[in-house]
């Protein structure tokens, strides 16, 4: 990021793991998070000519990574201490289960993180995309939204449109045939979808080597020269095959597999998974193009 011209602060959330890290975190002013004690004891007293802006994690109910209530207090004075910190560390902390409609957990870790940095003079960061929309009385120097940067919903009910966000990744390709099966015969590896009438076919060029999701089962939507229809059969490597049928198609038009003609919500619950992970497991093979707003 720093060889891209980035000059804005940059938070390493997990850290830095020894000496050699938190030096280089150093010279490129990165601002790792210490969230275990080994961190603490790998860096050491150790000076690295620009002290690091430093975060601390303090655990108030994800059980993942950081410091717990009980020992928050003493690892914020260790990592205070340290010859190569600057004083007054910034802490964060994560929500667990701010994406559902049950908002005890969260009001229960908004409360146990004020409680605990009550005396903390630094910054602090609670809330992901999930808090900063439903929790803004959280408060907090800074935010980390990241679902919700890509147009995604970061709740486990609703959709993106309704808290009006637009998605800004898109996904296509093309049908590169389309034939006619006949009743009864089954498309596809194992079989997974038996034609129930004669019916046109398309077969797109697209599949899990690129990225789309190959749990995604038969009627997973999928958007076919500007007409809704459906993928049938399993999802292969390389290819896809969706159902034709009332669909006015020839080979080499567009199919957009989500983007804005379909939320990628839709298709990630229909393959029982979260738009993050589409967005994420994109290959390298698929081309990228960067669109910019005027366009």
């Amino acid at each position: 990021m720093r060889q891209a011209g980035i000059t804005q602060r940059v938070l390493v959330l997990q850290g830095v793991m020894s000496q050699t890290e938190a030096r280089r975190a150093a010279r490129r002013f990165l601002e790792p998070v210490f969230h275990h004690a080994s961190q603490i004891d790998a860096v050491g007293t150790v000076g690295f000519g620009l002290p690091l802006t430093a975060w601390i994690k303090l655990d108030t109910g994800m059980h993942r990574v950081g410091f717990t209530p009980e020992e928050f207090a003493q690892a914020y004075a260790r990592l205070s201490a340290l010859r190569g910190v600057r004083p007054n560390p910034n802490v964060l902390t994560h929500f667990a289960c701010a994406d559902e409609p049950d908002r005890g957990t969260t009001d229960d870790q908004i409360t146990l993180f004020k409680q605990t940095t009550a005396d903390c003079p630094g910054e602090t960061s609670l809330c992901n995309s999930a808090g900063l929309l439903a929790y803004p009385q959280a408060g907090g120097d800074w935010v980390r939204p990241g679902i919700m940067l890509y147009g995604g919903n970061p709740f486990i009910t609703g959709n993106a449109a309704d808290i009006g966000l637009k998605p800004v990744m898109t996904l296509t390709t093309q049908l590169i045939a389309i034939r006619e099966v006949q009743a009864g015969e089954r498309v596809g590896y194992g079989g997974k979808f038996t034609a129930p009438e004669t019916m046109p076919v398309g077969v797109a060029s697209i599949g899990y080597g690129d990225g789309y999701p190959r749990h995604a089962p038969n009627g997973t939507p999928i958007i076919v020269n500007g007409q809704r229809t459906q993928v049938i059969g399993r999802v292969s490597m390389d290819l896809i095959t969706v159902d034709l049928r009332g669909i006015q198609a020839t080979v080499g038009d567009t199919v957009q597999c989500w983007g804005d003609q379909l939320p990628i919500d839709e298709v990630a619950q229909a393959a029982g998974t979260i738009s993050y992970e589409l967005m994420c497991q994109m290959s390298g093979r698929v081309t990228r193009r960067v669109v910019e707003a005027s366009e």
